[in-house]
């Protein structure tokens, strides 16, 4: 028996970059999940992540088919036209079985349950958006730098 004595998670800090479906939603699941344990839980939404958070684009995120090792098919069988599209639809039916919501009502979900959504000021400065291209629940743009000052005795999970 060992002697070890573990502190429980008090702070965790999930960094989005990627733009698709299995990007997003591990990181709001996770955070999602630090929020009802009572962990405190800050999402960082950068490069293709952002996508996440944008008004425009949020509700048309799909399923990333091109290269997607976990599709377990080939390469070119998920370049075929409307593979995407499809893919997309049946992982959408499958996540309403089980009860998880579309992005869009995630991220009200996990904002209402305390959780702090930032965008990455580098990203939007790359990408030319502005603060009022994002959904209300972020809170600000911010950079690396203020993000690691938030992210202080935290876990930092890159999704």
């Amino acid at each position: 028996m060992s002697d070890i004595i573990y502190e429980p998670l008090k702070k965790v800090s999930i960094i989005v970059s990627r733009g698709s479906l299995d990007g997003i939603y591990p990181g709001l699941i996770m955070a999602n999940g630090a929020r009802m344990e009572g962990i405190e839980a800050t999402l960082f939404f950068t490069f293709f992540g952002l996508d996440a958070i944008i008004n425009k684009r949020m509700d048309k995120i799909k399923v990333a088919t091109v290269g997607n090792p976990g599709m377990h098919m080939p390469t070119f069988l998920g370049a075929i036209p409307g593979m995407s599209a499809f893919t997309t639809g049946m992982m959408k039916k499958e996540m309403e079985k089980i009860d998880i919501p579309p992005i869009r009502e995630f991220i009200e979900m996990v904002n209402d349950a305390g959780a702090e959504l930032y965008a990455c000021k580098a990203s939007v400065d790359m990408f030319h958006l502005k603060k009022d291209d994002f959904c209300p629940q972020v809170k600000d743009i911010i950079s690396v730098g203020k993000f690691y000052e938030l992210s202080a005795g935290a876990q930092i999970i890159f999704t």
